[in-house]
């Protein structure tokens, strides 16, 4: 994320306009290409995020993904693009919301089309979370002290019985 200037409750629209962007390409997915100015950081909010994005034509916000902890939102505020929600594709545009429960829907926002896509996109900040990537078999552990990635097939399922003695 961009360096920011120390919190404040209010910033106007020209601040909002030339404060500095973050640049996201998910590591995981090539077309993805994202611009964001973290809102919340900068007005110092703790226990949510909310940033502006603009995804360039042509390209891709993450990963088709859920969250298993961690609630997330999308507002688009100009352009069109497509939702795929549980693997169905939506058409999506100016006003329209997307609300994602957690556990909840895999999601995926791309823009095929010749416009910047902007939205509002945010969420909870647990300081705790597991993204699921049903199609690319991994998970990613967002945590205090940092980001850990992990093959489905390498995950060991535990019961409660393994916790206890064998004496």
């Amino acid at each position: 994320m961009p360096d920011l200037p120390p919190p404040k409750p209010l910033w106007t629209a020209a601040e909002i306009a030339s404060a500095p962007r973050g640049h996201i390409k998910h590591p995981w997915n090539p077309n993805s290409d994202i611009y964001v100015v973290p809102l919340s950081m900068a007005a110092g909010l703790k226990r949510m995020a909310v940033s502006l994005a603009r995804v360039p034509p042509g390209k891709e916000s993450f990963v088709y993904h859920s969250h298993e902890h961690d609630e997330e939102f999308i507002y688009i505020l100009s352009g069109r693009g497509r939702a795929e929600i549980d693997g169905t594709l939506h058409e999506v545009g100016p006003g329209d919301f997307m609300g994602f429960t957690a556990p909840g829907s895999a999601h995926h926002l791309s823009n095929p089309y010749t416009e910047d896509l902007v939205y509002l996109m945010g969420g909870e900040r647990s300081g705790l979370d597991v993204g699921h990537f049903p199609r690319l078999g991994r998970k990613i552990i967002f945590g205090q002290s940092g980001i850990y990635a992990a093959e489905d097939k390498d995950l060991k399922t535990m019961e409660f019985g393994d916790w206890y003695a064998k004496d």
